[in-house]
C-alpha cells in the first residue's frame, strides 16, 4: 500500500462510517448505558487521553448545551495524579465517561480501575473494545475498524455517538435529525475540497496555530494534534479572540493560521483571521458561511453550507485537518500511516 493510504481511505470513509454508526444508535437502548444516571441529577464527566480527550471536551459541551446542566472534561492522568481536583466532593453524584478508540489505554484502563475501587459506576465508550468493555457493564462499542494510527473516523464517530446520546436524552429529536444529515453532506463536500487540500497542502510552514471559540476550540485542538501527528510538524492551538494576547506575534508569510469560524462569534472571530492576513500570515478558513470579504483573502476557504445546527456540524470540521496533515506528511516524504515515534495505542511501562 502506498504511503498514506491506509489513513487517507479512512478519511475518505467517514460518510459510510458515520451511516453505519448511526443505524446502531437508531436501535440503541438507553436505559442499560444510562439507567438512573440522568444528567439532570448526576454531573457526568468526560475522560480521555490524546485525541480522545479533545472529543470528550467537544462531547462536554455538547451536553451543557442541550441538556443545560454543567459537565466537565478531563484528562484521564488528571485522575490518577490529581484526583482532588476532579473530584473535590466525594459525596458528589458523577458519572464518568471513559473514552478509547482501543479499549487498551493505559491511563483510562487505571481510572476504571480507580472507579471501581470506589464503586463508581461508569459509561465505556470504544471502538475496538478490548479490556475496557469488561471493567463496566455500560458499554457502548461503535462499529468503526481502523488500521491507522491516528484516529480518525474513530473521533468523528464517538463524537457523534455522544452528541446523539444528550440529544436523545434532552429530548432535542430534531438535533438527532441534523445527525443523520451529515453522512450525505460530507460525501457532497470531499470532492469539492478534498483536491484543495491536496493542493494547499504543497505549501511549506515552519509553524501553524490553529484557532476556534466555545464548542469549536476542542476541534481546533484535534486539528492542530492532527497536522502534528500525521507530518510531524510543529502546531499550536488556542481560543480565537485570545490569539490577539501574545500568540500573534508569531504571525509571518511562513505561518498558516487556520480558523474554525462560528456563526455565534462569526463577526468578532473573522475579524481576527482577517488581522492575521494583514500581517502577512497564511489563513485558512472553516466556516459553514464565509462572508465575502474571508472568501476573498483567505489562501483556502473551506464552506460546509449545512442546514443544522452549529453544534451539529463539528465533526464535519474536523474531516480538513486530517487530510490537512496527511496531504502535509505526504509532501515531507513521511508515511501519516506510521507517524514518528507514535503507535496505535499507548501504553504505559512501568
Amino acid at each position: 500500500m502506498e504511503s498514506g493510504g491506509a489513513t487517507l481511505r479512512e478519511i475518505h470513509s467517514q460518510p459510510e462510517v458515520w451511516g453505519r454508526c448511526l443505524n446502531t444508535l437508531d436501535k440503541l437502548d438507553l436505559e442499560p448505558l444510562v439507567g438512573d444516571k440522568d444528567p439532570r441529577t448526576h454531573e457526568w464527566l468526560f475522560v480521555g487521553c490524546g485525541t480522545s480527550y479533545y472529543l470528550a471536551q467537544a462531547a462536554a459541551a455538547t451536553f451543557t448545551v442541550l441538556a443545560a446542566v454543567p459537565v466537565r472534561a478531563v484528562p484521564a492522568s488528571e485522575i490518577l495524579l490529581f484526583p482532588g481536583l476532579v473530584f473535590p466532593n466525594e459525596e458528589a453524584a458523577i458519572f464518568p465517561v471513559l473514552i478509547s478508540r482501543s479499549g487498551h489505554t493505559s491511563e483510562v484502563l487505571q481510572v476504571a480501575e480507580f472507579l471501581r475501587q470506589r464503586g463508581v459506576e461508569f459509561l465505556a465508550v470504544t471502538c475496538d473494545g478490548n479490556e475496557l468493555t469488561h471493567l463496566s457493564t455500560r458499554t457502548l462499542k461503535l462499529p468503526v475498524t481502523e488500521e491507522s494510527t491516528v484516529m480518525t473516523s474513530s473521533f468523528t464517530s464517538m463524537l457523534m455517538a455522544l452528541q446523539y446520546i444528550a440529544a436523545r436524552l434532552a429530548g432535542q429529536d430534531e438535533f438527532v435529525d441534523a445527525l443523520h444529515a451529515l453522512p450525505a453532506a460530507l460525501a457532497r463536500l470531499l470532492p469539492i475540497y478534498g483536491p484543495r487540500i491536496e493542493k494547499f497542502a504543497q505549501r511549506s510552514f515552519d509553524d501553524a496555530a490553529f484557532l476556534g471559540q466555545g464548542a469549536l476550540y476542542p476541534i481546533a485542538s484535534e486539528t492542530a494534534l492532527k497536522v502534528m501527528e500525521s507530518s510531524s510538524s510543529y502546531a499550536q492551538f488556542f481560543h480565537t479572540l485570545e490569539f490577539r494576547h501574545g500568540p500573534m506575534s508569531i504571525v509571518s508569510e511562513k505561518v498558516l493560521v487556520g480558523a474554525l469560524l462560528s456563526e455565534t462569534g462569526y463577526t468578532e472571530e473573522s475579524a481576527v483571521l482577517l488581522e492575521m492576513k494583514g500581517l502577512g500570515g497564511c489563513t485558512l478558513a472553516i466556516a459553514n458561511q464565509l462572508s465575502p470579504e474571508v472568501l476573498r483573502s483567505a489562501d483556502l476557504a473551506i464552506e460546509l453550507a449545512l442546514p443544522v445546527p452549529e453544534l451539529a456540524r463539528l465533526v464535519v470540521y474536523v474531516v480538513w485537518s486530517q487530510l490537512l496533515g496527511s496531504r502535509l506528511g505526504l509532501r515531507k516524504g513521511l508515511d501519516p500511516d506510521s507517524p514518528r515515534h507514535l503507535s496505535r495505542v499507548v501504553t504505559l511501562v512501568h
